[in-house]
């Protein structure tokens, strides 16, 4: 028994409560020894607590008790952040300035277009904003919330006797507020690269601003009632208008149908007040009903939220985009297994056709990535687009490279295949590459300038969707098979703190390739020269460094080992001695 407990056990022998023990007594011994002989005499029976008024407590109080608890270990305040990092500060302000002044002149020089293409894209551009926006807030409220709590404030705030509307109102009102700003913003930069004058710019971005508002307060209404399907639909709906918009607008462009001068230039007032009453009567709906929703599924957004910070504090837009992944799929629950078909790689081959049409969702992202060349060819931006249609056609193609991605992070999985890596990623990107062939195809009118964009001969327009289409799916192979960034690695001192020297490339990756491949066609290089650069890239993407570098390490060893038994002096092996 340690000192400690036998002072605690002679300080509660000492209480005038505790029962004494007879002296003198053949138990004296026994009683000395047993540390529970001081509660022999207690009542253990169990008792209600007084009928007592609770003491009342203020909501706001206990929130703000949890924000000092979790923010009171900060070492320095946000000024002496915000003091240390004054290069990034002075570099965004220079660098905004020149943005706005590229801004200002890409207006006066779409404005000063009349054609039928410009103002095709001056007038459908801004509906087609309009809509893309608000299936983004759609599709953004129904994954995280909108309104949520962390894991903490689920445990210690929502189980209390304490109304939740006090603790949930500023949030609902921050992501209202938050949804008007991001899309107002988005509204009116993509007015301003149109061409529209100033009071059109401020109307359509106060106009897109309400609308995402009101559509969110929508969506925290719906949550409150545990309801998804009319989010469901109404995310379809604009998603659909949206395409229709920008089909219009190309096929007004290319001459064949006629542009809509009913328009009424009053439009984006009246989406901007329909919007402010949707976004008013939803969000007081809402808040009044912010006590009856359930605590798992406010968690639910919180603890997602939670997990794309730390992938975006690695700069990991791949781990983001996995822990959606995995949400979606816990959302459908459980699938029907299906038989392959096939031996070796064709096994693999065929699995990716299976899941392209047991899950043609991703499918959607390639047509929308199909109108992009279009788009950009109708608003005149031929320059732009062989980037600009690559990095969509990428980011279309990322859904259909999930093995290629598991089999690339999981060393373990891919060295259980008899086959090398080449072959392995070979036989992985079959599939993406048939549906970046159906791209080649659909996109081959509108690099050839049936847009009334830049007109190219039929050769020279075939070479380059070729190359376009390459370029994006190198980029999402690319992007699928980089590597997780080694934080054992020397750090690189900056403002920010200590960072691996490769984590900022972490969000170049993908981009760069599709940067290196088209460059030279914007540029006005021979399209073989994007050729040549893709074959080089894909040479480059069939090569694991760390697995040839073992495979060096590998000979080097065995080479020595041939050495020292032909000298007769093999290397001994050491054993170490074990340590305490």
């Amino acid at each position: 028994m340690s000192k400690k407990s036998k002072k605690l056990i002679r300080q509660l022998a000492a209480q005038p409560d505790a029962p004494a023990a007879a002296p003198g007594g053949p138990d004296d011994v026994d009683a000395a020894a047993d540390p529970y002989a001081a509660f022999a005499g207690r009542d253990w029976g169990f008792r209600f607590l007084p009928d007592a008024p609770a003491e009342p407590v203020d909501e706001k109080a206990l929130h703000l008790l949890m924000k000092e608890w979790r923010h009171g270990r900060a070492s320095r305040t946000i000024g002496q952040v915000l003091g240390d990092a004054y290069f990034m500060i002075f570099s965004l302000v220079v660098l905004g300035a020149m943005v706005v002044n590229l801004l200002l002149n890409s207006n006066q020089h779409a404005a000063g277009c009349t054609t039928d293409a410009c103002l095709a894209g001056r007038t459908l551009l801004p509906w087609a904003v309009l809509f893309a926006v608000a299936t983004l807030t759609l599709a953004v409220a129904r994954i995280f919330g909108p309104v949520l709590a962390s894991a903490a404030e689920g445990f210690w705030l929502m189980d209390a006797p304490i109304s939740r509307t006090r603790l949930l109102g500023g949030r609902l009102r921050g992501v209202v507020l938050g949804a008007f700003l991001v899309a107002g913003a988005s509204a009116a930069l993509l007015a301003l690269l149109a061409g529209a004058a100033p009071l059109g710019v401020t109307g359509w971005a106060l106009g897109t601003g309400a609308a995402a508002s009101g559509l969110m307060a929508l969506a925290a209404f719906e949550q409150s009632r545990e309801r998804r399907v009319v989010v469901r639909g109404l995310q379809i709906v604009f998603g659909t208008a949206a395409a229709a918009a920008v089909v219009w607008m190309v096929l007004v462009a290319a001459g064949r149908a006629p542009l809509l001068d009913a328009l009424p230039t009053a439009a984006p007032w009246l989406v901007a007040g329909a919007g402010g009453v949707l976004a008013a009567v939803f969000g007081v709906a809402a808040f009044r009903r912010l006590n009856q929703i359930r605590r798992a599924r406010l968690l639910s957004g919180g603890s997602l939220v939670s997990g794309m910070q730390g992938a975006m504090f690695a700069l990991d837009l791949g781990l983001a985009r996995d822990i959606l992944v995995e949400r979606e799929a816990v959302e459908r629950g459980h699938v029907r297994p299906t038989k392959g078909r096939g031996l070796g790689l064709r096994a693999l081959i065929w699995r990716d056709a299976q899941r392209v049409v047991r899950f043609p969702k991703p499918l959607l992202g390639l047509v929308a990535a199909a109108l992009v060349p279009y788009a950009l060819d109708a608003l005149g931006i031929a320059l732009l687009l062989p980037l600009v249609a690559s990095l969509g056609l990428a980011a279309a193609l990322v859904p259909f490279l999930g093995s290629l991605r598991v089999l690339t992070r999981t060393g373990g999985l891919a060295r259980s295949f008899p086959f090398p890596t080449r072959d392995l990623r070979n036989a992985l990107m079959v599939v993406p590459t048939l549906l970046a062939a159906a791209w080649m195809g659909v996109a081959f009118p509108a690099v050839a300038g049936v847009a009334g964009g830049v007109q190219r001969a039929a050769p020279d327009a075939l070479a380059v969707t070729f190359a376009i289409g390459v370029a994006g799916l190198l980029g999402a192979v690319r992007w699928q098979t980089a590597k997780q960034v080694d934080f054992n690695t020397p750090m690189v001192a900056t403002n920010a703190g200590a960072l691996p020297p490769a984590l900022i490339f972490n969000l170049f990756r993908g981009l760069d390739v599709c940067l290196l491949v088209t460059a030279p066609l914007m540029f006005g290089a021979p399209v073989y020269v994007s050729i040549g650069l893709a074959l080089v890239v894909y040479f480059f993407l069939g090569v694991d460094m760390g697995e040839l570098q073992e495979e060096a390490k590998e000979q080097q060893r065995i080479a020595a080992a041939e050495k020292a038994a032909a000298k007769g002096t093999a290397e001994k092996i050491r054993i170490s001695r074990p340590k305490r």
